[in-house]
């Protein structure tokens, strides 16, 4: 474990005379992933700090007992041996957690596309739904969100609602949150009292900095239209609205929220250059046989991951097989159990790759 720790603790020390050097400075790619990397490495050198620090408590405590000139001493000395070699199991373990390869991407701020799926209305409600839980698990997190495009749905929620999060590591938290939502309840359409089963597509895209992808201005088409639903005459009478073509991919982004055309084509480039970057980002996926083989973070967007059951009160975690029958707070933002525990299934995926590496 320590000749590991040097290890980090060297290049801890390699990056901090990096970052100031003016050539790593000017290269913002570089200097922006070389920060992350040193914050990373600076709390794993912080926790080897404390590690060795009771290693080192408890060398002297054994050499004190060992040499028993002192009762006093010797006694205090057992009672800092005991003291030590029960922080260190803990230590030790917060440590292989700490070693565990970070996914690049979790630091980033999220753009969120959900979609209703089949069930018609009901489907277009159960979108809203999802969208009010993830805007207020946000607010519990302390994060902000912000709509970028809206298509509202014939008997209230959405069609399609897209939607930016900022916030620290909000990736890391919502890339769980991509697949098939599966809803089970009386509809407010439904006369009967039947249960129908409905569906929404969650999508959950890391935001793409400019010089995360390289996106030429002459690979895109802009359209301009007028605005389609309320927003009152300037909205629906000016060509405000704007949709943007990548013609190499096909990939469409478009936003009519904003009343100002600009506004409109900078969101529309923010969700364009997220959706080209998570296509790399797919590709990578294919090429790692462990996420792709992973049951929590396989990227698969067709997957049914989460079944909200309203007659039964429950919650169904399908890829990690964890059921909650707490749907009200679930469904009124406090998904963090869940997270929680989709985290560390992956994290305890990663430990067991890690083997004796450690």
């Amino acid at each position: 474990m320590l000749d590991k720790l040097r290890i980090f603790k060297q290049r801890y020390d390699e990056v901090s005379d990096l970052i100031i050097q003016p050539d790593i400075i000017m290269d913002q790619k570089r200097y922006v992933k070389l920060n992350k990397e040193y914050k990373d490495l600076g709390q794993i050198v912080a926790k080897a700090k404390e590690y060795e620090a009771v290693l080192t408590n408890i060398a002297e405590a054994k050499e004190i007992i060992s040499d028993g000139s002192d009762a006093e001493m010797v006694e205090m000395a057992k009672m800092e041996l005991e003291e030590g070699n029960g922080q260190i199991p803990k230590l030790e373990d917060e440590i292989k957690f700490m070693l565990i390869p970070r996914d690049p991407e979790d630091a980033k701020n999220v753009i969120v596309e959900i979609r209703a799926g089949t069930g018609g209305d009901e489907a277009s409600i159960f979108a809203g739904d999802l969208y009010r839980m993830y805007t207020k698990f946000c607010s519990d997190k302390g994060w902000r969100t912000e709509v970028e495009d809206i298509s509202e749905g014939t008997s209230g929620g959405f069609k399609e609602i897209i939607f930016s999060i900022s916030g620290n590591d909000v990736y890391g938290d919502m890339k769980f949150e991509s697949g098939v939502h599966r809803v089970q309840r009386v509809p407010q359409t439904e006369t009967q009292g039947r249960v129908h089963t409905s569906a929404a597509t969650v999508m959950v895209l890391p935001e793409a900095e400019e010089f995360d992808i390289d996106m030429k201005q002459s690979d895109i088409r802009v359209d301009y239209f007028c605005s389609s639903g309320p927003g009152g005459q300037s909205v629906n009478t000016t060509y405000s609205a704007v949709r943007l073509t990548h013609v190499p991919s096909g990939l469409v982004a478009q936003c009519q929220d904003q009343k100002s055309q600009h506004k409109n084509k900078d969101k529309a480039m923010k969700v364009l250059r997220s959706r080209l970057y998570e296509q790399e980002l797919e590709k990578k996926l294919a090429a790692d046989s462990l996420k792709r083989n992973s049951l929590v973070a396989s990227g698969d967007r067709s997957a049914k991951i989460r079944t909200y059951n309203y007659p039964q009160g429950r919650v169904t975690e399908h890829r990690i097989g964890l059921t909650l029958y707490d749907l009200s707070n679930v469904i009124n933002g406090d998904i963090h159990k869940i997270v929680e525990e989709l985290k560390l299934a992956e994290n305890t995926e990663k430990l067991k790759e890690l083997g004796e590496a450690l």
